[in-house]
């Protein structure tokens, strides 16, 4: 009997302990009540929102924040973006500002739109006036990804952290591989931009810019679709007639398409980018091999790449793939 008493008195001493540890690891952190913002990535788990939490300080422990989300179901509720959290806020009340929205939208941009494009995602995602961000956008270098803005974001704010971002990205080292290639930083944004607009992956893309480098090198017309494409774009678009970007092109648009970004009137480079790139793009011009064999690139409709030495069999790809 003894024995049993002994058992039951250690057991309630151990609830009673796990009560009060759990009671002061789920208590606020203090009563500050000044917020601080906390981003939670798309597709974060709850053992590393914990640990966010803790290392901003705004929880005691990760492990009680844990065990508090597995039994409020949090896993499948937490959502991704910005949110304003204090110390002073209880397990609830996170609980609930996680769940119930973010103040943020998360805005994705596609590699090789251009600035336009952009300027329409903006509008619809954040009611930005597509005239303010053109006013402030400089084509080729606001970085195509995946951004968390504030429900109130400006135009301002939005070109200068695509901007910046760009920056980051194109960053020293690549720069440096680009100059050793005999281009300059901003020549190396308009191939990039051509690039990404003719490959379709990562070894496309460096094959599409080792063979225009070395057109470029020998002086010979780049031949580039998308700069028709471009071209015609915007002449469409002064216009007040254009429907859709980047729309096939028709074999009289190589001649009748006049215009300086023309590659195929005009020899050497567009004198500016044609699109946004993204880093591939830029790490394939960096990454070019102006050796290559090849002169010549087509990519059928199925997404299949064919590359020639000469025309004659580059006209056979063309022939045998289309």
């Amino acid at each position: 009997m003894k024995k049993i008493w002994g058992v039951l008195i250690a057991f309630v001493i151990l609830v009673v302990a796990c009560l009060g540890w759990w009671n002061s690891q789920i208590a606020p952190v203090s009563n500050d009540s000044a917020t601080k913002v906390v981003v939670i990535p798309k597709g974060e788990g709850v053992s590393a929102v914990a640990e966010r939490l803790y290392s901003q300080g705004l929880i005691k422990s990760p492990l009680a924040f844990k065990i508090y989300a597995k039994f409020n179901n949090l896993a499948v509720k937490i959502q991704a973006g910005s949110f304003k959290i204090a110390p002073s806020n209880s397990y609830a009340e996170i609980a609930g500002i996680l769940t119930k929205g973010t103040d943020d939208v998360w805005v994705t941009f596609i590699e090789g739109w251009r600035v336009e494009e952009m300027a329409t995602k903006l509008n619809a995602e954040l009611g930005i006036q597509n005239s303010e961000f053109l006013k402030l956008a400089k084509e080729g270098y606001m970085f195509p990804d995946t951004y968390l803005f504030p429900k109130e974001a400006t135009a301002e704010f939005v070109a200068s952290t695509m901007s910046n971002t760009f920056e980051k990205r194109y960053n020293s080292d690549i720069q440096a591989k680009i100059k050793k290639q005999g281009l300059t930083s901003e020549e190396g944004v308009i191939l990039a931009s051509l690039v990404e607009r003719e490959g379709r992956s990562d070894k496309v893309r460096t094959e599409v810019a080792s063979i225009l480098l070395k057109r470029f090198n020998m002086g010979m017309k780049l031949d580039v679709d998308a700069t028709v494409q471009y071209a015609k774009d915007t002449q469409a678009l002064k216009a007040g007639r254009l429907d859709k970007f980047w729309k096939p092109i028709l074999r009289v648009d190589y001649t009748e398409v006049k215009s300086p970004y023309n590659t195929y009137l005009n020899a050497g480079l567009p004198p500016a980018p044609i699109c946004n790139p993204g880093l591939s793009s830029l790490n394939a011009v960096a990454d070019a091999n102006p050796n290559t064999p090849y002169l010549y690139y087509f990519h059928d409709t199925k997404g299949n790449s064919y590359y020639a030495k000469t025309l004659e069999e580059h006209n056979q790809n063309v022939a045998n793939h289309r």
